[in-house]
């Protein structure tokens, strides 16, 4: 359970941000709507967010198991995402916002984007 996933910096206009990120570095879009952004910034994933919808974080890919297994060591329900990844928010000791994220195979729109492709 340490592959860096995505960084989420939090915005209060989506689209201007993206519009920010794409122009000045290049980001490549994997999925935008009015309260999230998801992007490929050089290989590394940006996630823009509203402070009303997900809070600041460093998300780390797990597998479903370890996902599991957190989660009950957590005490928490885990979520599924708009774009069928599952996943958990927790915190380091200073109460920084950390995602724990699944990619499920088959389930996510990422693949299913990249099978229609």
């Amino acid at each position: 359970m340490n592959t860096l996933d995505h960084v989420a910096v939090p915005s209060n206009d989506v689209a201007l941000s993206v519009k920010f990120y794409v122009d000045h570095f290049g980001a490549t879009v994997l999925y935008q709507d009015t309260t999230w952004a998801f992007m490929d910034v050089g290989g590394v994933k940006l996630a823009i967010v509203t402070p009303a919808q997900h809070p600041p974080h460093v998300a780390f890919r797990v597998t479903s198991a370890e996902l599991e297994v957190a989660a009950k060591k957590a005490g928490v329900e885990i979520d599924r995402h708009r774009d069928g990844t599952t996943g958990i928010y927790t915190a380091d000791p200073f109460g920084n916002a950390v995602e724990l994220i699944c990619y499920p195979a088959g389930k996510t729109l990422y693949e299913k984007r990249d099978a229609t492709s």
